[in-house]
């Protein structure tokens, strides 16, 4: 059984549905941010202000590529774990990539208060432009939900409805061969 992989901006909504999602399949649920700040003992934001982001996203690389050779897990990856095509490629491989999307309004609203974040720690139009830049990645998952407008159960639904309609795809096209 292949992995579900959630990819997307920071904000809109990966681990609190990536959590939901796993409890509904009964699979495991890991966040790529959590696993590097447990093998690193240090916090995402730690990493960035002690060693860079370049040390981050080596860090970041060796998680997804542990994690790409499991099976049965819901992934939540950082908002740019799959701008490296290394990190997409061994995720993909093993995985459905699901994009989780959001306006940029809405992500500003959810966790434009937060401080914990290095990305987004600088000017609307800054903020901007990285979630503008990475649109054209995340447009290329298998299946994209817009998380603006929708509660946690209905991206958690409709994400189950869409994994059931494969699946029976799956089965008319093996039925045809």
């Amino acid at each position: 059984m292949r992995n579900i992989v959630l990819i997307g901006f920071m904000g809109t909504g990966k681990s609190t549905v990536g959590k939901r999602l796993a409890q509904s399949l009964a699979w495991d649920f890991v966040d790529t941010d959590y696993e590097i700040g447990e093998v690193t003992s240090m916090s995402v934001s730690e990493i960035f202000r002690r060693h860079g982001e370049t040390r981050f996203r080596s860090e970041e690389s060796i998680v997804v590529t542990r994690l790409s050779q499991q099976e049965r897990l819901v992934i939540a990856t950082g908002g740019g774990t799959v701008l490296n095509p290394a990190n997409w490629n061994a995720l993909a491989q093993n995985g459905i990539v699901i994009a989780l999307h959001a306006s940029l309004e809405a992500i500003l609203a959810r966790i434009g208060h937060k401080n914990d974040r290095p990305l987004l720690k600088g000017p609307r139009d800054v903020i901007e432009k990285l979630w503008s830049d990475r649109q054209a990645c995340y447009a290329q998952a298998d299946y994209i939900v817009d998380t603006s407008k929708k509660s946690i159960d209905e991206v958690v639904r409709e994400i189950l409805a869409w994994l059931e309609r494969m699946k029976e795809n799956e089965f008319r096209e093996v039925a045809k061969d």
